[in-house]
């Protein structure tokens, strides 16, 4: 059968303009903002996929649902809107708002984590891992080591190493370690899932051990288009059963409902346990605001349980995830190095193997963010040296295998032709990549030092 064109599930009805820059103004921009681009202005950016987190268009339904909402300080009806949508389509008892991600964050490592806890899980995210620091604890990665090959094709590179994980339990102790930290998908392997069969076996694992599981549940729905499509004995389960049935392996979840759930701003933590529940919604009083609202308006939690609905949408997803695949194939074609399989919210560019000619210390995966501005005005972002932040003991850089730049697609924004526009330019600066000569810090914050550090040209 002939290849078929696909189109997305959706049609235009509102435009934002946006500014096309010249070469002189984006030199005077990049180097204004530090050489960092979350330091740019975004009316300097032409094609922004520096995130993907609040960056989505909302739908007609979403934007009709900003215009019911309940403004009560207390009881809010669209809380329980909200929460009747946590319960219908992921299953969890009890819902926790807050303002976003990481705030939930906050709150379950403050509960759960006490001094000298260990945590493992699936690949670290910035936000979590330091949370996690934060309260006490420490962060040791059991993802397969798969993960940390940009040219490994496992289908499932965000599945545990069941291995590491019981020899880190013997070697601690059960009572060390508080949860495991499950990510689907995990963002800094380069958006790539975790098989089902893999999470029914950490599973078996953790509960032969007394040990909880706290599911990073920000890309949830991507993950499960992705076990729909490529592990076995799914192809004919709706991507909502998939997603319920992730969520039923584990005993609570952090979500940054600006991503999958299609929502400009919006959190929660949601848990099954009674006793757990009744600490965070008291603690979410001090740090927040009321348990039912937690940081959000009335009408971001009825945008955001609307949004739920729309994210397990197969049509919706198919074509969300397939715009990626469009912009990593043409990549892939061009003979530019990616990691591989291409994720699932971003193409993820091998700035190592693009820049060999940088070492680490020079920051390839930042001078290549900022090379790829400078070319065409489109903002991506770092995820590498300066991201991975510094060893708290002897201060020396943290060097992880995986040095990459994010180029984030967010949901229903962007048109193939802007794929086009991001491909081409990455092919540019790939070609005149030996004019790169790397960066150094010129400031650095203590902490998650990605969004706001200043860098100058080597």
């Amino acid at each position: 059968m002939k290849h078929r064109s696909w189109a997305e599930p959706y049609k235009i009805k509102m435009v934002e303009p946006v500014r096309i820059t010249s070469r002189f103004e984006r030199e005077k921009a990049i180097e204004d903002a530090g050489y960092n681009t979350f330091l740019l202005k975004s009316a300097d950016v032409y094609i922004d996929l520096l995130t993907d987190s609040g960056t989505s268009a909302m739908s007609d339904r979403q934007w009709a649902g900003l215009m019911l909402g309940d403004e009560s300080y207390a009881g809010s009806k669209n809380f329980y809107h909200l929460e009747e949508a946590v319960q219908k389509y992921y299953g969890y008892k009890h819902l926790v708002p807050t303002h976003q991600g990481r705030a939930a964050e906050h709150i379950i490592s403050q509960l759960l984590i006490k001094k000298g806890d260990i945590i493992p899980g699936n690949m670290y995210f910035t936000t979590t891992k330091l949370h996690q620091e934060l309260a006490g604890g420490t962060f040791v990665d059991v993802i397969i080591d798969e993960a940390h090959d940009p040219e490994n094709e496992h289908p499932f590179k965000a599945n545990v190493d069941l291995n590491k994980l019981e020899n880190l339990i013997k070697k601690y102790g059960a009572e060390r370690i508080p949860y495991v930290s499950i990510a689907t998908t995990v963002n800094m392997a380069g958006g790539q899932p975790i098989s089902l069969e893999n999470l029914h076996e950490v599973r078996s694992l953790t509960q032969k051990y007394g040990i909880k599981i706290i599911h990073d549940m920000t890309r949830v729905a991507e993950n499960a288009y992705i076990i729909k499509e490529r592990e076995p004995g799914y192809a004919d389960r709706e991507v909502s059963e998939i997603v319920r049935e992730i969520c039923n392996l584990t005993d609570g979840a952090t979500m940054s409902a600006k991503k999958d759930a299609l929502v400009n701003i919006g959190g929660f933590l949601a848990v099954n346990d009674d006793e757990l529940f009744d600490r965070a919604r008291n603690m979410v009083v001090i740090y927040e605001g009321l348990h039912t609202y937690g940081g959000m308006a009335g009408r971001d939690m009825e945008a955001l349980a609307i949004g739920i609905g729309e994210s397990v949408d197969y049509n919706h997803i198919k074509a969300r995830v397939g715009q990626v695949y469009y912009l990593g194939e043409k990549i892939i074609n061009m003979g530019i190095p990616i990691v591989k399989p291409i994720g699932t919210h971003g193409v993820f560019l091998n700035a190592k193997k693009m820049l060999s000619h940088l070492s680490k210390d020079k920051l390839p995966a930042q001078a290549l963010a900022a090379a790829l501005y400078l070319d065409s005005g489109v903002r991506a972002m770092e995820r590498g040296v300066v991201s991975a932040g510094r060893n708290p003991e002897n201060g020396d850089h943290n060097y992880p295998e995986l040095e990459l730049v994010r180029l984030t697609v967010p949901r229903r924004v962007y048109t193939q032709a802007h794929m086009d526009v991001v491909a081409e330019s990455v092919e540019v600066v790939y070609e005149e990549r030996n004019k790169i000569t790397g960066l150094k810090f010129v400031y650095e914050p203590r902490y998650l030092r990605f969004f706001q550090s200043r860098f100058e040209i080597l």
